[in-house]
């Protein structure tokens, strides 16, 4: 990386489906703020990015200076958290520079083109990541990512800096895979490879190296309740990292040639995603106006009664996504971090019309009304049928390879949850 100069403008850049890119405007920072102008021909030709909080013309808009540190939420939602930030953080390091140097609009310049969705910066950071060659094993970056995550080392690997840019607390890379050959992958887009993302494990997390397990058999439990779920597989893991195997989910922002642009919940509306801000009525509400769609909200009232069932309490403002074609067509993405995640307090991150936990059968009549239910009957066999699809944890568990421990500790929780809420809408 050059000497330090703080990046002061950025062009924004979207990939379109094709892989072809458009300009779409500017941002500019002075001492105080970040500033974003539309470019007069992506407002003539295209739709808006983010049509709820960002005016759609050719005016300059200041970004409010929270929640997303001083950005407009749509352009926020390229930079990664959690871990994707813990990445960044130690590569500046690298380079001398403190955390607290290293504003927003660095960051953006930072992750450059390789962010999820299809927003661009130029121009990017120069690093050494940008020079390597971007092929590397998918165990050597396992091993590298839980080295770094469970405090082992400070010195980050180029390829999985350069793989990091998602966001979420658990290590992952963002890599390109062939399927015939999975173990081997590349960091950059290369043709005939896939884009995949991949979570690993650590001793560290909740669930240790049984998270990916785990995650993948509640995938097979949503698909069996009939929601949307994305490509999905697990790679044998490094047998030196006491994982039986990393989670590997097929990125759904990508087409075959190029990009979808993708917004987050919490970046649509300027809210805050580390504490409780919405609740399911509200996310219910804008997606059927987003998207245009009375289906898409009853997908999102069964998407609520899946959490509330399988107790996905960690069900936050960025686990909820929205995409948007080159026509402009915004659809609810597939579903993605729904897995049995309890909170210490029972409490969801999202409410249920007021209600972070055991919702009353009052207000779940109350929010599959606002789905879209003329029925109540409809939406009662639904939760009906999301019970009985989690009595298939242990089996789907088992065949996964779960310990028998996890498989019962969550068991016990599931059923003593499915039992609660029986008695609450008498099923």
């Amino acid at each position: 990386m050059k000497a330090y100069q703080p990046v002061r403008k950025l062009e924004v850049l979207r990939c379109l489906g094709d892989g072809s890119q458009v300009l779409v405007g500017t941002l500019a920072q002075n001492a105080t703020a970040v500033f974003f102008q539309y470019h007069l021909d992506y407002l003539a030709r295209f739709a808006s990015l983010s049509p709820f909080k960002l005016p759609f013309n050719a005016q300059l808009h200041q970004a409010p200076p929270e929640p997303h540190q001083k950005l407009h939420g749509v352009f926020a939602d390229s930079l990664p958290d959690g871990w994707g930030m813990l990445l960044m953080d130690r590569v500046f390091r690298q380079q001398g520079l403190l955390p607290q140097q290293v504003s927003a609009m660095d960051r953006l310049a930072y992750i450059g083109d390789r962010g999820m969705g299809a927003l661009h910066y130029r121009p990017a950071l120069e690093s050494e990541t940008a020079t390597t060659e971007g092929w590397v094993t998918v165990d050597t970056l396992g091993r590298e990512a839980q080295a770094l995550y469970e405090g082992n080392t400070n010195t980050v690997l180029a390829a999985l800096a350069q793989a990091g840019g998602s966001g979420g607390a658990r290590p992952k890379a963002q890599i390109y895979i062939d399927p015939a050959k999975p173990q081997l992958a590349s960091t950059k887009a290369r043709t005939g490879l896939q884009p995949w993302l991949v979570k690993f494990t650590s001793r560290n997390l909740p669930l240790g190296h049984e998270e990916s397990l785990c995650e993948a058999a509640y995938l097979q439990l949503a698909a069996r309740a009939g929601l949307r779920v994305p490509e999905w597989q697990l790679l044998t893991a490094d047998s030196t990292s006491g994982a039986i195997a990393w989670l590997a989910l097929r990125r759904f922002d990508c087409t075959d040639t190029g990009r979808y642009h993708m917004h987050s919940l919490c970046g649509l509306v300027d809210t805050p995603f580390r504490e409780p801000s919405l609740d399911y009525e509200d996310l219910i509400k804008i997606t059927q106006t987003l998207c245009k769609s009375v289906a898409a909200g009853q997908e999102l009232f069964a998407r609520a009664l899946f959490n509330l069932v399988g107790l996905n309490q960690d069900d936050h403002t960025k686990n909820w996504a929205f995409l948007m074609d080159d026509s402009g067509n915004w659809t609810l993405s597939p579903c993605f971090d729904m897995t049995f995640s309890p909170s210490p307090t029972g409490e969801h991150m999202m409410a249920f019309q007021g209600y972070g936990k055991t919702p009353p059968l009052t207000a779940i009549q109350q929010l599959a009304k606002t789905a879209g239910f003329s029925q109540w009957s409809d939406a009662k066999t639904l939760i009906e049928n999301t019970v009985a699809v989690f009595s298939d944890w242990p089996s789907i568990a088992s065949e996964l390879g779960v310990s028998r421990q996890t498989r019962t500790l969550i068991s016990q929780q599931l059923v003593a949850q499915q039992q609660r809420l029986s008695a609450l809408y008498h099923l």
